[in-house]
């Protein structure tokens, strides 16, 4: 198999009924390490919306819990990507979702916007950071993929194309990207996360590497000191030299999926779908943070 061979076998498919083989295709062979990465991005981003990052901090679950709470939305994710939505496993995924979202009072436009970071920040990594850009097939997938994905979680009003996608999550950060001091303590949290993943000396050059890929509007809104230019060019520079050695290598032969990463640390022996995840403690119910009760009732 040649390099670009498998884009070729994207190409053939049809975006909106073969969405999920391209995904599949795309996170498990084209991208894994970017589609990683880029996740992590996604769901960091929606820390500073404060009704989000207020609400994170109050659970606990990212600040006490950073690796589990890491591993398990990961191998979630992953358990539908991998076996797909209609399977035992991926409907298993689902529920355990659903389930844990149901127990806090989140607002559809918070879900729909977390919803639209796993559309559009994978492509803009991917255009700045992959070994080659994403293809109009593929951002259609992705959509159909994430629309899908919604209507399984209850999300009303779901965008339909990229380009909505992109039009949602963009206006909704103008509007709702803001300080919180719950936001930050999530963002500090999730920082020192990333920073257990390599040796010690190594972890502060991992912060910093990971504070220049923020755009302005995340530093902010957790109100970090800009990093310097100098730093910013080293982290761009070595991301692209890396999707320089990337594009020439072979294609990937076999599939690499988020449970195979090093950075899932939290079951070397392995793990249920059912059990992943948080679960009401007995006695204690109710949202820490109000908002407006959502109606609409998660499909399972």
């Amino acid at each position: 198999m040649k390099r670009y061979d498998r884009l070729k076998e994207i190409q053939r498919l049809d975006p909106e009924r073969d969405f999920l083989r391209i995904y599949r295709l795309m996170a498990a062979y084209e991208f894994p390490w970017d589609i990683a990465r880029a996740l992590e991005l996604a769901l960091y981003r929606t820390y500073a919306v404060p009704s989000i990052g207020r609400l994170l901090a109050q659970t606990a679950e990212l600040t006490d819990r950073s690796q589990k709470r890491y591993d398990d939305t990961a191998l979630l994710l992953d358990t539908v990507l991998e076996h797909g939505f209609e399977s035992d496993s991926g409907r298993t995924a689902l529920r355990r979702i659903n389930q844990m979202h149901r127990s806090y009072d989140i607002s559809n436009d918070d879900m729909r916007y977390v919803l639209c970071t796993f559309v559009v920040t994978p492509k803009r990594w991917i255009d700045s950071y992959g070994w080659r850009r994403l293809s109009d097939h593929e951002l259609r997938a992705c959509a159909a993929y994430y629309r899908t994905l919604g209507a399984h979680m209850g999300i009303k009003e779901l965008p339909r194309t990229y380009q909505d996608f992109e039009h949602t999550l963009d206006t909704y950060e103008a509007e709702h990207f803001g300080w919180d001091e719950g936001g930050r303590r999530v963002s500090d949290a999730t920082l020192d996360l990333m920073g257990s993943w390599y040796p010690r000396l190594l972890a502060p050059v991992a912060r910093k590497a990971a504070l220049a890929l923020l755009d302005d509007s995340l530093l902010r809104a957790f109100r970090y000191e800009r990093p310097g230019s100098t730093t910013r060019n080293l982290t761009h520079g070595a991301l692209r030299l890396r999707a320089r050695a990337v594009r020439l290598l072979p294609p990937r032969s076999a599939p690499h999926y988020a449970r195979q990463n090093p950075e899932v640390k939290g079951y070397p022996d392995g793990y249920e779908v059912s059990a992943l995840g948080t679960f009401p403690v007995p006695g204690v119910g109710g949202c820490p943070v109000p908002h407006h009760r959502r109606s609409d009732a998660p499909v399972e």
